[in-house]
């Protein structure tokens, strides 16, 4: 295999802001793993938040580049788990690394990847559409412009939260999800919750700080609204930690290394009766369709990424009114434009 490095700034549609960071551009590393004529693809994004840089993603991988491309991939699990000891301490970068493997071994049977792990794409939920955090009334114009049965709305602004959510609510009937990204206190979710169970919304994600454990412990007896767990849920030891504490988990690939891991973590949550949830890091059409592979294990999806970007570098999986179309390749169905 030849390991090649893409980088790409993704220019989002509209400013991005949730509770503790706020951007324009999101600089986003695409591995390939190219094999003869075919490629597998896979992305993990920067951020500040967790301290993920382009550079520090390359600069993790580069001294495996001879491993990589003297290996032989018959399977891509063992390919995980042998490249995980020297990639430990940057899980985006070996991510980036194990969605490729899958892709390009899903394209050797010349099966979509889905197809490869026996799952059926009929069972698969909708996709929300994020609405970030803004004004009222630029939030109100963001929901207007993308017509969707299903919203995701990033708040963390107490004084003004539930303005925003009833302003949100006269212009739509779509359902709604919200994210306060650890912007709240327990005490406030709580007068927040009835309300906003009112107003239509499903379950609200990541209320309190990641730390905040008694709290999440009051949530899950208190809350009328369903707890889900994103900033507390990273890596597969959490998702235990979370029974208890959160009706569910949002499990993000990047943060916890890939399809792989992901897939244990999904079973682990399944078993403890969580809910389980899979988001994105605003990624391209690269990551999304990687993601996408596990929408039939999932009861609640946030695969939004490459609607919020202006120069998508791939292609792959498109939507139409909140659900997944998957492509006709086969792999994750991303093929790059680069």
């Amino acid at each position: 295999m030849q390991l090649i490095f893409h980088r790409v700034d993704l220019r989002l549609k509209h400013t991005f802001t949730i509770a503790h960071d706020s951007r324009d551009v999101q600089p986003s590393l695409l591995v390939e793993l190219r094999d003869g004529e075919l490629s597998g693809y896979g992305e993990a994004t920067a951020t500040r938040y967790y301290g993920i840089t382009i550079d520090g993603m390359v600069e993790a991988i580069e001294p495996l580049r001879d491993r990589i491309e003297a290996y032989e991939l018959a399977d891509p699990a063992v390919f995980w788990a042998e490249m995980q000891p020297y990639l430990a301490s940057n899980p985006f970068a070996l991510c980036a690394l194990d969605q490729a493997a899958w892709d390009l071994w899903a394209k050797r049977q010349q099966k979509p990847l889905y197809a490869c792990w026996n799952l059926d794409p009929s069972r698969s939920p909708l996709t929300n559409y994020t609405i970030g955090l803004d004004t009222p009334d630029r939030m109100v114009s963001k929901l207007l412009e993308w017509p969707w049965p299903l919203y995701k709305v990033k708040l963390g602004r107490p004084d003004t939260d539930l303005d925003v959510m009833r302003a949100l609510r006269a212009h739509t009937s779509a359902r709604f999800r919200v994210d306060a990204n650890c912007g709240w206190t327990a005490e406030q979710t709580l007068a927040f919750a009835p309300e906003l169970a009112e107003l239509g919304v499903e379950f609200i994600e990541q209320p309190l700080p990641a730390t905040d454990w008694s709290g999440a412990r009051q949530l899950a007896e208190q809350s009328p609204l369903p707890i889900i767990a994103d900033e507390s849920c990273i890596v597969e030891s959490d998702v235990a930690r979370c029974a208890g504490y959160f009706h569910g988990v949002n499990i993000k690939l990047t943060k916890c290394g890939g399809l792989t891991p992901a897939r244990r973590m999904i079973a682990t949550a399944r078993s403890l009766g969580l809910r389980v949830m899979v988001g994105c890091m605003t990624e391209s059409s690269v990551g999304i369709s990687a993601i996408a592979q596990l929408l039939p294990l999932l009861d609640y999806a946030d695969l939004d990424g490459s609607l919020l970007i202006a120069n998508d570098p791939a292609t792959g999986v498109t939507f139409n009114n909140g659900r997944v179309i998957y492509a006709s390749e086969n792999g994750t169905g991303a093929r790059l434009m680069l």
